[in-house]
């Protein structure tokens, strides 16, 4: 998995997006002290509008920017919304007001809402062979995993020599740093075909995405992932420290026993995938993150919660949740001409955080209201509608090549080479507006 790092235009990127990472994960634990400054015991408030703003710019940003994305050379893009956010964090030491703190987070969010989806459409251009691309995926949700590990404790081992706000200066040094390695590698940057109006650039790629059955069965999975993820990211905190009354130290014992599944499986997923096709890894997984939380629920029911049975069922959940994030990026490749990658990215992006932004507010408020169980059940319920959606709009025969007719074109026209039928990799575009075999 490794040996893809010796392609220089990679490695930069790669690392470019590891100090990124880690200078996000300080930010996190910034902000929640910076929270507590300014706003004491409503820091909690402060918080949740925080992520809040952070979905919300994911969602509403990400398509406009993936519309545009094609339009510029995307290193320079790259790097400007590096340093948009570098300035962001550098100005979030010196608020003093809660306003101040949500207007600098949404152009943060909203950078990173164009800056993501753009990097990661900039990866199948530099390695365009699947298995080195596969690859390439699996050290992104090792990157990931690591981050959450990494930060946490390099953050509290500055904490012990700076003042909390001083963490949000190394929030800017790690995007400074991702932008340095961007611009230190010339990166393609595939122009669109023919000039399109702002509606369909804006609409494009949520378009090709609907309308392409393995994109659609991929939504589904978004809904499982949310689901079970939420259940893990936003509850684990009440179970470690209220139902089983251990200490901090536990908690992210705890968080580490998810993200530790998820490494592992992001390691052994390249050699799986080198034998196996998408579908069935990923719907093995979502069964995977089912079948945990169902299992948690009678564990509980029949003799009550216990934290190494929490411990090994976040490790199962983190492994069904690589199982389904990791090939992600395959299918999103495999379903557009080069042009239209970023566009598509961006909204794989939009929509799977958009479920997210479901999840995660249900998620509270049902252990809030309700409880353990009820949660579970509800989120295992939520996670096995997106599992029975992704089966049902996925079909099993998945093939590249589809055997198609036009009507649509006249006879002449480049693509049809002077055969109204013909078979190749069909994806979404002008020439074939819809999916199937007749145009």
């Amino acid at each position: 998995m490794f040996s893809i790092l010796a392609d220089r235009t990679y490695r930069h990127l790669f690392l470019a997006q590891v100090v990124a990472l880690l200078g996000t994960g300080l930010a996190t634990v910034a902000l929640g002290l910076l929270a507590y400054d300014l706003a004491g015991d409503n820091a909690a408030l402060v918080l949740g509008t925080v992520f809040t703003i952070k979905m919300v710019a994911y969602v509403g940003i990400a398509p406009i920017a993936g519309a545009f994305a094609d339009r510029v050379n995307r290193r320079k893009l790259l790097v400007t919304l590096d340093l948009v956010r570098a300035f962001a964090a550098v100005c979030l030491p010196f608020v003093t007001e809660v306003w101040q703190v949500y207007s600098l987070i949404f152009l943060l969010q909203s950078a990173s809402a164009a800056f993501t989806p753009t990097f990661q459409a900039t990866i199948p251009d530099v390695l365009p062979e699947e298995d080195r691309y596969t690859r390439a995926l699996s050290l992104s949700r090792l990157a990931y995993d690591l981050e959450n590990i990494v930060s946490p404790t390099l953050a509290a081992l500055l904490l012990a020599v700076m003042a909390s706000g001083t963490l949000f200066l190394g929030t800017a040094v790690g995007f400074v740093a991702s932008a340095l390695l961007v611009v230190s590698v010339a990166l393609p940057s595939p122009k669109a075909t023919q000039p399109r109006g702002i509606y369909d650039r804006t609409t494009r790629g949520i378009r090709i995405y609907l309308a392409t059955p393995r994109l659609r069965g991929l939504l589904g999975m978004n809904v499982a992932v949310a689901s079970a993820g939420a259940m893990v990211l936003v509850n684990s905190v009440i179970r470690v420290r209220s139902q089983l009354g251990l200490d901090d130290s536990a908690l992210a014992w705890t968080l580490f026993a998810f993200g530790f599944g998820s490494m592992v499986t992001a390691i052994i997923l390249p050699r799986v995938l080198d034998r196996m096709p998408d579908r069935p890894v990923m719907l093995a997984g979502a069964v995977l993150m089912i079948g945990a939380l169902v299992a948690l629920v009678c564990a509980i029911i029949g003799f009550g919660l216990y934290w190494p049975l929490l411990l090994v069922v976040w490790f199962v959940v983190g492994v069904g949740y690589s199982a389904v994030q990791t090939p992600s990026g395959r299918l999103l490749r495999r379903s557009a001409h080069a042009e239209d990658c970023p566009a598509l990215f961006a909204a794989q992006f939009a929509l799977s955080h958009a479920c997210w932004l479901v999840s995660y507010p249900l998620s509270g408020w049902l252990m809030t209201a309700f409880g353990t169980i009820p949660a579970l059940l509800v989120l295992s319920m939520l996670s096995t509608a997106g599992l029975v959606a992704a089966l049902r709009l996925w079909p099993s025969c998945d093939p590249v090549e589809v055997a198609h007719t036009h009507e649509n074109l006249p006879l002449d026209h480049p693509h049809l080479r002077g055969h109204r039928h013909h078979s190749h990799a069909l994806v979404i575009d002008d020439a074939h507006p819809r999916w199937g075999s007749q145009f």
